[in-house]
């Protein structure tokens, strides 16, 4: 591999890859989503598109125009951006009435299946965020203590049965409760929602899907899944090794400290 593709959506993502990758020695060439990528994002790769979402056969001339045979997909792209603009093209009006449902991991998976027939590899992500994806053990000062264990082993297990649906990924518990359950509000409104249902003392639970695609869409907490930890009151939270990517770990970390909130990967 000579060079990297990057369809870059929103967020530090991106960014964190495109600096992995050149440092591995890689040309980096972005096609980025511009109602979503961080303008940053130019100063950090060596060639960059600028697509509209929904404009996939811009997207596809732009990667084969750089030569680019090797990609990752990073980034959020609001779903409802892919095509409720008027900017979508031909390639991707058709990929749209072709689609078997409208959900996101068909959508992801769907063009990731578009890009092989076109001869553009979607690699797994994780190749390019070595430095930010989380290991298995205690992150913070504190462990769970024995009823947060309790409630992490009955959380863990709905929230997979749950993944397995293509619900979510997050369930917020308490004394083998269930408070919330994510779906389309996303992990940290799914995380308020429950702590205020359980005025407090909650614990999250956040995993990876059994057939998680290693290529896109790996559950990511950083500063902001912090803050709403402690809006809620919660005591824990507890996420999948390997198969989570933590931002701004050192922020994190320390912050949870100082609410002595527990963070576990297991």
């Amino acid at each position: 591999m000579e060079r990297l593709g990057i369809i870059a959506g929103g967020g530090p993502l991106p960014i964190v890859a495109a600096r992995d990758a050149r440092m591995q020695g890689l040309r980096v060439v972005a096609v980025a989503v511009e109602e979503a990528a961080s303008i940053d994002l130019v100063d950090e790769v060596d060639a960059i598109c600028w697509v509209g979402a929904g404009q996939l056969g811009r997207l596809i001339a732009a990667l084969k125009r750089e030569q680019v045979t090797d990609a990752v997909m990073l980034g959020r792209v609001p779903l409802d951006l892919l095509f409720s603009r008027a900017k979508i093209d031909l390639a991707g009006l058709w990929f749209y009435l072709k689609l078997k449902d409208r959900r996101g991991d068909t959508i992801l998976s769907s063009v990731g299946d578009l890009l092989a027939r076109e001869g553009i590899t979607l690699h797994d992500c994780r190749r390019f965020l070595s430095s930010i994806v989380l290991r298995k053990g205690v992150l913070t000062a504190r462990a769970p203590s024995s009823e947060e264990q309790q409630d992490i082993g009955f959380g863990r297990e709905l929230a997979r049965s749950i993944a397995q649906l293509r619900i979510g990924q997050t369930v917020v518990v308490k004394r083998r409760t269930v408070l919330a359950v994510e779906a389309l509000e996303g992990t940290d409104a799914a995380i308020r929602r429950g702590g205020t249902l359980g005025n407090g003392g909650v614990v999250v639970v956040k995993v990876g899907r059994p057939d998680q695609d290693m290529r896109f869409d790996l559950p990511v907490i950083g500063p902001e899944t912090v803050a709403a930890l402690e809006d809620a009151g919660a005591t824990a939270l507890a996420l999948d090794g390997d198969q989570t990517l933590i931002l701004e770990r050192e922020q994190v970390v320390a912050r949870a400290d100082r609410l002595g909130l527990a963070i576990v990967a297991d």
